[in-house]
């Protein structure tokens, strides 16, 4: 209990506006948000799929296939840069009192937004190497947020009216 109240601790990072500090959520608590967000990014799909299956037909094969996947890419990229552009929180994230800041608790760039979808695309792609990243990482920080230079805080429970 100790050592995760210390290590809480020194994970803590000044907010913008410098007056709280937030702490990295844990592992279990980051997991969990990332299975229900897969939920609601299932449900995304299933609804931006429809139009376009309406429009083109048969996307299993050839070209239409390969035009579906970029525009189900390009779905997911505007689901995740919009909210994380917005409020630094997708629906899940919110959820689970999760926020993604740059490294001063800042709000993320547009640069920064693309730069974590695409390396944590790649580090789905090969075989979550980028969330495994987070079990040997000093700060349990994912390799993207490492690279990228971006982080995710826990955010404190509203009180009260």
């Amino acid at each position: 209990r100790c050592s995760k109240v210390a290590r809480q601790t020194e994970n803590r990072i000044p907010m913008q506006d410098n007056t709280t500090t937030a702490v990295t959520p844990s592992l279990m608590v980051r997991i969990a948000a990332m299975l229900y967000e897969s939920l609601l990014v299932t449900a995304v799909i299933f609804v931006a799929a429809l139009p376009f299956l309406y429009l083109v037909g048969n996307a299993q094969t050839g070209w239409p296939r390969h035009l579906f996947q970029l525009y189900l890419l390009g779905i997911l990229f505007a689901y995740f840069s919009a909210f994380w552009l917005r409020s630094g929180q997708t629906l899940a994230m919110k959820t689970w009192r999760i926020r993604l800041v740059s490294p001063d608790g800042a709000p993320l760039t547009f640069k920064q937004a693309v730069l974590r979808f695409f390396l944590a695309l790649l580090g789905l792609l090969l075989a979550g190497a980028g969330f495994w990243w987070a079990w040997f990482d000093r700060d349990r920080q994912f390799l993207h947020d490492r690279i990228v230079g971006t982080r995710l805080v826990r955010m404190p429970r509203k009180t009260g009216a």
